[in-house]
């Protein structure tokens, strides 16, 4: 039963004091009008309305209905208008999740401006290194950075996540340089650990294409790259970073590359969403904001010799 319908229809014979012209208003005929209405007075248990000589008045019931029911029917029309508008244009609040690191380094700097070409689009930013459940957290989209689990979620990369070795100037001047991959199970390494355990095995390939996995040890570990980062510039051991991560420290020299003819495996930044029929235009823009800002030519690629 379409109760709002009904109750719309009521309003609208209160509003034109006519059924008929109430009935050729939403584009029914007379007989379906009077149909309805009959049913919400059944439904309800009280007479809505009387007639006099020339037009339908409401009884007491009708008139408290009338004035409860407007302000819903109003408050439904104006949610159905802008769940339209949302529909059709960048609009609505965008609820994003991501990487605390790479969020606050290089997606916080681009939000005024997209916030200003979007100017009936609100922003609802979450940095978090945890990885959230999209839909039941109510978010619209995250950024995530490496391999990719969840396959109830649609996936869009915005760029390569290269991976390099590096460590200080100070530690390698103290330890030494590495020259095999199987030379780091005798230094300090920084690992990172999260819900998979102990990143203690790293996996790369020599430059003859021979892939080498070396189980390495340290005395630091942290579950996030932040702290690995302030550690490996301390001079604490050698790390596996992002080049995201660390590319200004690269071009200034504080940490170098370890290794730089051995590979590790590059995965992917992403924009991952819940599965629906319809992507909204607030979702789309930002992934093609940051597919447009980070896929071709990354900013922490630009001026680096490898």
């Amino acid at each position: 039963m379409d109760r709002v319908g009904d109750l719309t229809l009521f309003l609208r014979v209160l509003d034109l004091g006519s059924l008929t012209a109430a009935a050729r208003s939403l584009d029914l005929s007379v007989a379906v009008a009077s149909q309805r209405l009959k049913r919400l007075e059944k439904e309800l248990g009280v007479r809505l309305l009387h007639r006099t000589t020339r037009r339908l008045h409401p009884t007491p019931e009708g008139a408290a209905l009338a004035q409860q029911g407007r302000a819903l029917v109003e408050d439904l029309e104006s949610l159905g208008a802008g769940l339209r508008e949302t529909a059709s244009e960048v609009a609505g609040t965008l609820r994003v999740t991501m990487s605390a690191s790479f969020g606050r380094q290089y997606v916080s700097p681009l939000l005024p401006g997209f916030l200003a070409r979007h100017p009936k689009l609100r922003l609802s930013v979450h940095l978090s290194d945890n990885v959230v459940d999209l839909v039941s957290e109510g978010f619209d989209l995250a950024i995530r950075i490496g391999a990719l689990e969840d396959s109830g979620l649609v996936a869009s990369r915005i760029a390569a996540n290269r991976r390099l070795l590096c460590a200080s100037p100070d530690y390698l001047r103290r330890r030494g340089r590495p020259r095999t991959a199987e030379d780091l199970a005798g230094h300090d390494c920084l690992l990172l650990f999260g819900s998979s355990g102990r990143q203690d095995v790293w996996r790369m390939t020599a430059p003859d294409g021979q892939e080498i996995a070396v189980r390495v040890h340290g005395r630091f570990e942290s579950n996030f790259g932040e702290v690995l980062r302030d550690a490996s510039l301390a001079g604490e051991g050698i790390v596996i970073h992002s080049l995201w991560h660390i590319a200004d420290d690269l071009r200034a020299g504080r940490l170098e590359v370890v290794l730089p003819d051995h590979s590790l495996a590059t995965t992917a930044i992403s924009a991952v969403m819940p599965q629906r029929r319809l992507v909204p235009p607030r979702v789309r823009a930002f992934i093609d904001l940051l597919a447009d800002e980070f896929g071709d030519d990354p900013p922490w690629e630009r001026g680096l010799p490898f």
